[in-house]
């Protein structure tokens, strides 16, 4: 126990300081957009084409893992979808009701499989990454299709599903594969510079994410916030553990698997729901009541799958 929140700590460590950082004006707020953009498109890609491309898949069955993580979140999506009634909110606040229970941090995600596994752990991760942030995309874009308020600015499908193929984390784990499987690995030249690179990207990553949290939204936020932060936190883990069991994922694999599916929600949601119509301040508030309430929950699932 006390070794997983030792190594989990300094995680969560760096997510404050940057929370400090913005919030004290420590640093000028034109730091931060820069910031997480090199994070998105150079950081992140080049820790993760690098350690696919020299990862060993040998020993890892990555079809149960994509069948089962696939399963948790499209069960999730379903009985949120069935709750639409229920819940007594308008369209647009649905849409982010929706998002918030199934769009994970993956800059987190990564630094905590690193800062448990090593390797290994970036490894697997890196097969949750390639098969959910697509899924998860495509789902939140016919959300917010069907639920939020349309106007003129309401991008076409192409507009909208083309970042998604674009997406620089989803190539460079599609990059790092084709390296992978053709026996190229890490070429000679390119792989130091890429490893250097992809060293900034935990703690930039991190501290962006520290840097985009809104106590005061989360303040103001009303029970369904709650609803949302339990159901993304506990409720989807919950559900990925069982379909990881029945798709036979075991071991490491069952560990970083639901750990993926514990994860608190993406910042990029907020920016989706900006652009198509969704309830921005209860996205707001969401953000930043999983990424405390996950500070909880990770270690404990981890802890419990041990």
């Amino acid at each position: 126990m006390i070794a997983i929140f030792s190594a989990l700590a300094p995680v969560f460590l760096m997510i404050a300081l940057g929370y400090i950082l913005k919030n004290r004006a420590l640093i000028s707020d034109g730091f931060w957009a820069p910031a997480e953009k090199m994070t998105f498109y150079a950081f992140f890609p080049a820790l993760l084409l690098i350690n696919t491309a020299k990862a060993d898949f040998g020993d890892i069955a990555v079809t149960p893992i994509i069948w089962a993580s696939a399963s948790g979140v499209l069960i999730i999506s379903g009985l949120t979808l069935w709750m639409r009634p229920r819940l007594g909110i308008d369209g647009p606040a649905f849409t982010s009701v929706f998002q918030g229970t199934i769009r994970p941090n993956v800059y987190l995600g990564i630094a905590a499989a690193v800062a448990l596994y090593d390797s290994a752990g970036l490894t697997l991760i890196s097969v949750c990454i390639a098969v959910l942030v697509p899924l998860v995309n495509i789902l939140s874009v016919i959300v917010l299709v069907r639920h939020a308020a349309h106007n003129e600015e309401i991008p076409g499908w192409s507009q909208t599903l083309g970042p998604v193929a674009r997406n620089p984390l989803i190539l460079a784990c599609g990059v790092g594969i084709i390296l992978n499987v053709t026996g190229i690995g890490g070429p000679p030249l390119i792989s130091p510079f890429l490893e250097i690179l992809g060293r900034a990207a935990l703690p930039i990553g991190l501290l962006a994410v520290g840097a985009g949290l809104d106590f005061d939204a989360m303040a103001r936020a009303g029970k369904t916030v709650g609803l949302t932060t339990a159901t993304k936190v506990i409720a989807l883990p919950a559900v990925t553990f069982v379909t990881c069991h029945l798709f036979g994922v075991s071991g490491l694999s069952l560990t970083i698997t639901v750990l993926y599916a514990s994860l608190p929600v993406s910042a990029t949601s907020y920016v989706l729901a900006r652009q198509m119509g969704g309830d921005t301040a209860l996205l707001a508030a969401t953000i930043t009541a999983t990424t405390v309430a996950a500070m909880i929950t990770m270690p404990l699932a981890v802890l419990l799958l041990s």
